[in-house]
């Protein structure tokens, strides 16, 4: 037995973060028994923990998933600590010794902002001189900087951290991060800081209306450097007016346009430092998990293109900076260019709008490696000009991201599905930058709240986010303080007042599948008032008028099903009224569960009835008195399963069969309805169809992506045309983490493991594999906040399964055997079936397998006889149809649900002969079904 995954408020050994209690939770593994029957934390400020200033005792109340310490923290400490825990087979262990240290917390500063002349052009480097007196045992580093800073004791960076203090509202707040650089200090050393434009002075903002200096106009310098000696006395060097400043090589710097750099200039003389008259009362601990460099990717070629460029090929759309080996003569100027596509095999950027996304650098004759420092690039391919031999080895791409622990994998029989799960994961790395922004290289790059709620539950099956967007649902909130509840389109918003329903509902989404995925209430502590802030919002615009309705919302964005005459129209053809009133819905409704789980009885029963009342109107409003939605859209339908928006869902279910059919099964929909759409079918009996959609290698469909060598998921489902043209240069990325929601599914339904409401944090979960021959098997490890699952099944051939499951301690699985047998259920030697209710499985903590027969034969039939749609969902079997009907691409979606031998019927009876033709089409597809 170990106890292991220790962590405070779901960091590892956190410093200097924002922590008003200590929120305790940890995983135990290695062990047979089912539950934890008691458990001791212990807390003490010395690492043998002599000292304690918190004792639990053993007590039943603690709880893995989360457990907070009723204690008191003193600033400037750090605090050790050990989980024991013992189960119902009697075994007891203790964790190793953990750590958390705390920040300044509300503890006066007695540094002052600094700042310089100059607000433009060449970037400050501050400086001050330290000198050690005495042995030293630690040092600290206190620092904020405006807008991005990098630190470095004696010409070594500190830490490895960019794009620090990170991206936030910062007339709301501001965080400075904590360093411990006990080890970097010698006798006599030097601090300098480098500032950058970043978020905060720097052109940033949502497209055309992006501009300079959102926040402020002045670089400024918060820092404190607290050292600890020996004989126990401790001193202060903080940032006031002895400090100096001159001006370095870097010129401009942009999170858009990249950053220049001049090596040939020399350094100015250094001068005074100025005061600043900003005050240290927005000033925090951090809540920003650390940006760092994850992967480190060679170029896999070097291109001279048609266009005489230079250009390397990373391999891989990502996001990040880079090293970079130079020598070149003094004075050379050398330019980088990032971008995410060839185009007629040279370099192509148009997309990028505004954005230059560009490195440019002076050389001063000087061998070096050089890195950027105030900016990052979304890219695969790279346009160098300026070097004289390039050479691959001299180039690294290296990808930026937060600090977001890799908690779930998972592994088809499909390569081309292995390819797509690896393009959401690189999606999600790519976009997960400080804030979730919707894309990673044009002049956007924002936290757009809608983009945020829809990927929220494939980014928890990946990663442990909990830390991620417990920092994002903060930002939210403090711009609702400012705007009486509204939820900005983005997060932060730069002062963009548009709000949305669907993306305004992250505010109630993202803080419920956190804690749906964590089991950790606090979360749902921590945000309910934002929660609250948000629908109570909505009620008070939306009056007795429907008020709500009459603002602009986004709609099913992107949705391919529009009416509109007007090309390339945004808005699919969905009632928006309808969508807004369902997502009005759905935050209320989750805002009452919060309140019900915080033991909040009023708050719970008011907008118990609120969701009642909205729930009266949309179904006297959009539904006919035996069951028919009056819209037939496939996102309309899929909504009202979804989030069982009428009990009887017969007619429902019918006419969303209809309305795929008479699109010959390829959907329609856009960021809403895509978001539910597998999920939704296969748990209303459309199984197939799911798969069928999944597995789609035409337009629209996520393998078309892959088939056309997408490494990332791209925004619009025809990003890129067959023939490799990028479709517009307008709104157009090829890396956005919305239509990755996919991943959800190939968790949920085709490895089959979903968390359950009633027990969350995955101490129950539902386990209901999807069986598909194309797929054949699939495995998944989900490192769950409460232990370890493990699920692998395997067509050995189209009749037969294996199985077998994993269930970590303290947890329980309802397993559904997918095309099980009857009598299965009866096999008392598997102890698999020791607890089988309406045909499930409950099992408890225990490895499990099993192989059977399944009741249905998966392997797939190609002939003429096969519906055609069957039929181009297969290449060999597409191509091979277009040779002996060449017109057949032409033929109506809705028509292609018939096989060729039904549509050649009549035209048989005239003409004998074709059916001798379809029967050299029967031989022709015979091999492939071998």
């Amino acid at each position: 037995m170990k106890i292991i995954n220790c962590q405070v408020n779901h960091l590892k050994n956190p410093l200097g973060y924002q922590i008003t209690k200590p929120d305790f939770s940890y995983v135990i593994t290695d062990s047979k028994a089912e539950k934890q029957t008691a458990a001791r934390i212990v807390i003490a400020t010395d690492q043998e923990l002599n000292n304690l200033i918190f004792d639990s005792g053993w007590t039943n109340e603690i709880d893995s998933l989360g457990y907070i310490a009723d204690v008191s923290l003193e600033p400037r400490t750090r605090y050790y600590w050990t989980i024991s825990a013992k189960t119902n087979l009697n075994e007891e262990a203790t964790s190793s010794v953990n750590w958390f240290e705390t920040g300044k917390r509300r503890e006066p500063w007695e540094a002052q902002w600094i700042t310089c002349k100059q607000k433009t052009g060449r970037h400050p480097v501050f400086k001050k001189q330290i000198t050690l007196t005495k042995p030293l045992v630690s040092a600290r580093l206190y620092i904020c900087g405006l807008g991005l800073y990098e630190a470095y004791l004696n010409q070594e960076r500190i830490g490895n951290e960019f794009l620090t203090p990170y991206v936030n509202d910062y007339n709301s707040w501001l965080q400075y991060q904590t360093y411990d650089v006990t080890n970097q200090l010698k006798k006599d050393n030097e601090l300098e800081v480098i500032l950058g434009n970043g978020w905060y002075k720097g052109r940033f903002g949502y497209e055309r209306n992006s501009k300079e200096n959102n926040y402020g106009d002045a670089w400024e310098l918060i820092a404190e450097v607290r050292l600890t000696y020996a004989d126990g006395s401790t001193s202060v060097i903080g940032t006031d007016s002895s400090w100096k400043v001159h001006y370095g090589p870097i010129t401009a710097s942009s999170i858009y346009d990249g950053q220049q750099v001049d090596m040939t200039l020399a350094d100015t003389p250094e001068e005074q430092v100025l005061l600043s008259k900003r005050t240290t009362e927005k000033l925090t601990d951090r809540y920003s998990t650390p940006i760092t460099i994850h992967e480190e990717l060679k170029p896999i070629a070097l291109i001279h293109t048609p266009a005489d460029e230079t250009v390397l090929d990373i391999g891989q759309n990502q996001a990040g900076i880079f090293r970079l080996h130079v020598k070149e003569p003094k004075g050379t100027k050398i330019r980088l260019q990032f971008g995410e596509i060839l185009q007629q095999g040279n370099f192509y950027n148009k997309n990028l709008r505004t954005a230059k996304q560009e490195f440019v650098y002076i050389s001063d004759g000087q061998e070096k490696i050089i890195q950027p420092a105030f900016t990052y690039f979304g890219y695969r391919y790279v346009k160098i000009e300026g070097i004289s031999n390039l050479k691959k080895e001299d180039f690294t791409a290296c990808s930026l991201y937060s600090r977001l622990p890799k908690i779930g994998e998972v592994k088809t029989g499909n390569e081309k599905i292995n390819k797509l799960i690896d393009n959401i994961e690189w999606g999600l790395k790519s976009n997960f930058i400080d804030m979730p922004t919707d894309c990673s290289q044009r002049d956007e790059r924002m936290g757009w709240t809608g983009d945020a709620q829809i990927f929220s539950a494939t980014a928890s099956f990946y990663r442990d986010t909990y830390a991620f967007y417990q920092k994002y649902l903060h930002d939210i909130f403090l711009e609702q303080k400012q705007a009486g509840g509204r939820v900005p389109a983005m997060a932060p918003s730069f002062g963009d007042k548009t709000t949305s329903s669907v993306w305004g509902d992250a505010a109630c989404i993202i803080p419920w599948n956190v804690y749906l995925f964590s089991g950790d209430k606090k979360i749902l502590a921590d945000q309910f008032p934002s929660m609250k802030a948000w629908v109570d919002y909505i009620e008070k615009i939306d009056g007795d008028n429907l008020g709500w309705n009459k603002g602009f919302h986004f709609g099913d964005w992107l949705a391919l099903d529009s009416k509109s005459d007007v090309k390339n129209y945004v808005v699919g053809a969905t009632d928006v009224d309808f969508i807004v009133r369902v997502y009005y819905l759905i935050s209320t409704k989750l805002t009452a569960k919060a309140a019900r789980i915080l033991g909040k009885k009023d708050e719970a029963v008011h907008y118990e009835k609120l969701a009642k009342k909205i729930l009266k109107y949309i179904r006297d409003e959009y539904y006919s008195p035996n069951g028919r939605c009056t819209i037939n859209t496939q996102t309309a339908l899929l909504m009202t399963l979804a989030f069982n928006l009428i009990e009887d869902k017969t007619k429902i279910i019918t006419a969303l069969a209809k309305a795929f059919e008479e699109t010959g099964h390829q959907f329609t929909t856009g960021f809403v309805g895509t978001a539910i759409l597998c999920n939704t079918l296969a748990d209303n009996g459309f199984e197939k169809l799911a798969c069928d959609l999944l597995l789609n290698e035409e337009y629209p469909g996520w393998l078309y992506e892959v088939n056309l060598g997408a490494t990332t998921v791209w925004e619009r489902w025809n990003s890129v045309l067959p023939n490799g043209d990028i479709s517009s240069d307008g709104m157009n990325s090829l890396n956005h983490e919305a239509y990755g929601s996919i991943g959800e599914f190939i968790f949920k339904h085709v490895a089959g493991i979903s968390p359950l409401e009633e027990a969350p944090g995955f101490r129950k979960v539902q386990i209901k594999p999807l069986l598909n021959w194309k797929i054949r098997q699939a495995e998944a490890k989900y490192n769950t906040a409460a232990g370890s699952y493990q699920i692998k099944w395997i067509l050995t051939d189209s009749t037969h399964v294996t199985l077998s499951v994993h269930v970590p301690l303290g947890c329980e699985a309802l397993l559904t055997l997918p095309l099980a047998p009857q009598d299965i259920f009866t096999n008392n030697s598997n102890e698999m079936f020791n607890q089988v209710k309406d045909n499930k499985c409950i099992l408890k903590p225990g490895t499990y397998k099993i192989s059977y027969k399944i009741t249905e034969d998966l392997h797939q039939i190609f002939s003429t006889y096969t519906p055609i749609r069957e039929l181009f969902y297969n290449k060999k079997a597409k191509k091979l149809l277009i040779k002996s009907s060449p017109n057949i691409l032409e033929l109506p979606l809705k028509l292609r649900e018939k096989s060729v031998r039904e549509l050649s019927q009549a035209y048989i009876k005239d003409n004998p002969e074709y059916e001798k033709q379809l029967d050299q089409l029967d031989l022709a597809l015979k091999p492939l079904n071998e």
